[in-house]
């Protein structure tokens, strides 16, 4: 019986899911009129976003990204029914391996589109490409904060070419991805253990 209540619950998240990633995805059509279904998707969706959006600390870069907090956070929700249907109990242990499982996506989620940008920035550098236009003007607009605070960490009184900004700051990001996933592994590891 459990099994059937958590799945139908895990289904109904997932489906949620699907409808924010829609709403998310027609965001990036200002102005076009999707008409009544749309208005429909966006009352279901919205009041669960604008929940997120409260959060400053989710909006403080270029990029707003409470909607990648609000899907990874229904995941964990969905990931937590989908174990306990499974497993037929619930645990503390098993909610905390998910919830650093889900930390660990979001993470990799970020860094990994940092590192795709900055990659853009490094080909358009040595191609030469026109850096006016305005894909690479938003490339910028992403990357520079990244390459400064990177840059401010590690030579804060030493000046560096722009080529070398751009690389190191890709070697710290994959650097942070791969520590990441160490202390994701030994950690799971570690909570797998707890009696609880």
């Amino acid at each position: 019986m459990m099994f059937y209540l958590m799945s139908i619950l895990a289904g109904l998240t997932s489906v949620y899911m699907i409808l924010i990633f829609i709403r998310i995805l027609l965001t990036w059509f200002p102005g076009a009129d999707f008409g009544r279904p749309y208005a429909f998707l966006c009352s279901i969706c919205d009041p669960y976003l604008a929940w997120f959006r409260r959060f400053r600390i989710f909006r403080n870069s270029p990029i707003d990204f409470t909607p990648i907090i609000a899907l990874a956070f229904l995941s964990l929700v969905n990931n937590v029914l989908v174990s306990w249907g499974r497993m037929g109990r619930f645990s503390v242990a098993i909610i905390l391996i998910l919830l650093l499982q889900a930390l660990w996506s979001v993470l990799l989620w970020v860094l990994g589109f940092f590192i795709v940008i900055l990659v853009l920035r490094m080909i358009a550098f040595l191609g030469n490409s026109n850096i006016y236009s305005p894909f690479w003007r938003f490339v910028d607009f992403i990357a520079q904060p990244v390459m400064y605070r990177i840059s401010r960490i590690f030579f804060p009184s030493r000046i560096v070419s722009y080529l070398f900004r751009i690389v190191f700051s890709i070697a710290i990001l994959a650097a942070l991805i791969a520590l990441s996933y160490v202390i994701t592994t030994y950690g799971t590891l570690l909570l797998s253990q707890l009696p609880f």
